[in-house]
């Protein structure tokens, strides 16, 4: 089905509350930064970029006058000396902004910088964007409950996101898929089930083959895949329960005919309930950190009633939880997807340690 078709029209950006904001300052996310977005809205002129095939990657390469240019990048600096190092101007003069770019598709719209080492030429990106409280509780989701830490920071109406490094989904799914071998694209089709699986249980929508990653990890003698998330725009805002579970868009028709050529029905259920396992795991070793954010979760506004009511229904039925059809929030949505997904895991380990014992 089309991503379009399905999905609301425009989100809007949600404000950072006050709970929200002292839940950063807590956990070091909130720090102050020597650049906004708003300062790299003031370029004098763009060119488009394309890739290797001379196709329009939908961003374009921003540049600034000259009077703007040796602050902007001398701030873009400090920037990458906060988020990767220890915020100190000792290493500026081995840094080099190589480029700004701005993609206007999308509702993020983010400014990509490039940073180059002058000493060995390794460069690394990371993003700048406006601050969204949805996408803030989509990236700590992500920390949480997801294989991978994520590394961003806030200040008033920006937030800078690192890069994620990985094969956008759509370039693989087009360009290396059909190469790999039979075993690879077993292996592949596993991940995408459990990667599925993941998006469902956090609410994490719009995963549209160019909103993920393929990451491919040498394993001895062979590769194994990894599926990282890399849009947390739409975290906790759609209405249709399909929005949320990546099968459902036509972008990632190719990996669904992947799963049902190369797994059996019993192994796709084995794969999501090690996920949902997986995800239950670290619920419970996330601690008071989890409990804080969907404690402040609950009480925001990060969706509109229409949404809260449809989504809320469409779990149920799902789920036939009755305390689904009490949500006024989009928080509380989360909050009972969660618990759902944490009671079963212990409900079948106590069942599994009582067995166990009666055996013994």
């Amino acid at each position: 089905m089309s991503g379009e078709k399905m999905m609301s029209k425009k989100k809007p950006a949600y404000p950072v509350n006050e709970k929200l904001d002292e839940y950063l300052q807590h956990y070091n996310r909130k720090i102050e930064i020597p650049i906004f977005y708003e300062d790299l809205l003031r370029f004098s002129g763009s060119v488009v970029v394309y890739d290797a095939n001379d196709e329009d990657t939908l961003w374009i390469r921003v540049y600034y006058s000259e009077f703007d240019r040796q602050e902007i990048d001398n701030s873009l600096k400090k920037v990458y000396s906060i988020l990767h190092s220890d915020g100190s101007n000792n290493i500026h003069q081995y840094l080099n902004v190589d480029a700004v770019d701005f993609c206007t598709f999308g509702n993020s719209k983010p400014f990509r910088i490039k940073i180059r080492n002058i000493l060995n030429d390794n460069f690394t990106y990371f993003y700048i964007k406006k601050t969204d409280a949805s996408r803030i509780y989509g990236l700590e989701l992500e920390h949480m409950l997801s294989p991978y830490n994520l590394n961003f920071l806030v200040y008033k109406d920006t937030l800078i996101e690192e890069h994620v490094a990985g094969i956008p989904g759509d370039v693989f799914i087009k360009d290396m898929l059909p190469n790999c071998t039979e075993s690879e694209k077993a292996q592949l089709a596993k991940e995408f089930v459990k990667f599925n699986e993941r998006c469902m249980i956090r609410l994490l929508g719009d995963m549209r083959s160019y909103n993920y990653v393929i990451v491919p990890v040498h394993d001895f003698d062979h590769v194994v895949y990894r599926i990282r998330a890399i849009d947390f725009d739409q975290q906790c805002y759609e209405g249709k329960l399909k929005i949320y579970r990546p099968q459902f868009f036509k972008e990632n028709f190719q990996m669904v005919e992947l799963v049902r050529h190369k797994l059996l029905r019993n192994s796709v259920d084995q794969y999501k309930l090690e996920e949902r396992s997986f995800v239950a795991k670290r619920i419970l070793s996330s601690g008071n950190r989890i409990k804080k954010l969907r404690a402040i979760a609950k009480d925001d506004t990060i969706s509109s009633p229409e949404n809260i009511e449809l989504l809320r229904e469409q779990i149920y039925e799902l789920t036939m939880d009755p305390n689904f059809k009490k949500c006024h929030t989009m928080g509380q949505v989360l909050d009972l997807a969660l618990n759902f997904v944490r009671r079963n895991y212990e409900d079948v380990s106590m069942k599994q340690i009582i067995e166990q014992r009666i055996k013994i």
